[in-house]
């Protein structure tokens, strides 16, 4: 998956903090969505699919980013990655994120590259980041042939219109995570997220009755009430 099609969010509320790690991720070709405070972010996290959150730790009264990251870890959005960038430097910090379920800690003034590649490490780490050549060899029994635009299930091709492909391209790279309805219209339809999701629902519905995507084959497509969509694997 190319960095294009990465959504980071940044839960930090030092506004230049926030620009410029947000200037580096946008070099790097990741979209970014910045929340300034915990209450922004559940509050826009139901509406918005991110890929990744980078969290800093001391976020004012609200709530720390470990609160943040344990209400997350008991949220219909748990296996969200999450990375650490705090100036927090004390090995019992690092241990009590780790163990709270964070999948890197980087410690501030971060440097750029460094930054980088660990977020880079954790997207490959967790799947996010999957190349698109590769994807088949990840959701079988389906093969996903991105450069034909054909999805087989063992084998025997599926007949799917342009937009179904892409729907089904899009859940199968970000398995195991909601995907929301609107991020869903604006990264598949290209439409703004206030537009009516009913179209979505259609779709989804007909892509899961033809990629039988009910558990049988190992994958079931369900809906999450009032978040969206997770295609995860039964196996």
């Amino acid at each position: 998956m190319s960095t294009q099609s990465v959504v980071i969010g940044l839960l930090e509320d030092d506004q230049d903090q926030a620009d410029l790690i947000g200037l580096w991720l946008k070099e790097a070709g990741y979209q970014v969505r910045w929340y300034a405070d915990s209450k922004d972010f559940r509050r826009r996290l139901g509406a918005e699919s991110i890929d990744l959150l980078l969290l800093d730790w001391n976020l004012g009264i609200q709530a720390s980013g470990l609160q943040v990251l344990e209400w997350l870890r008991q949220s219909a959005h748990q296996k969200l990655p999450v990375v650490f960038l705090t100036a927090r430097a004390t090995e019992h910090d690092i241990v009590t994120a780790l163990q709270a379920g964070a999948d890197d800690y980087v410690i501030k003034p971060a440097k750029q590259g460094e930054l980088l590649a660990r977020l880079q490490s954790v997207l490959r780490r967790t799947g996010v980041a999957t190349a698109a050549g590769s994807m088949a060899g990840g959701v079988e029994p389906y093969q996903i042939n991105m450069e034909r635009r054909r999805i087989s299930l063992n084998a025997v091709p599926i007949e799917l219109t342009d937009r179904e492909f892409d729907l089904a391209a899009y859940l199968f790279r970000r398995s195991g995570r909601i995907v929301s309805r609107e991020a869903l219209l604006e990264n598949v339809w290209n439409l703004s997220g206030d537009v009516n999701t009913r179209t979505v629902d259609t779709h989804v519905s007909r892509l899961r009755k033809k990629l039988s995507l009910n558990g049988d084959n190992g994958w079931n497509l369900n809906a999450v009430y009032q978040h969206g969509y997770r295609l995860e694997s039964t196996k």
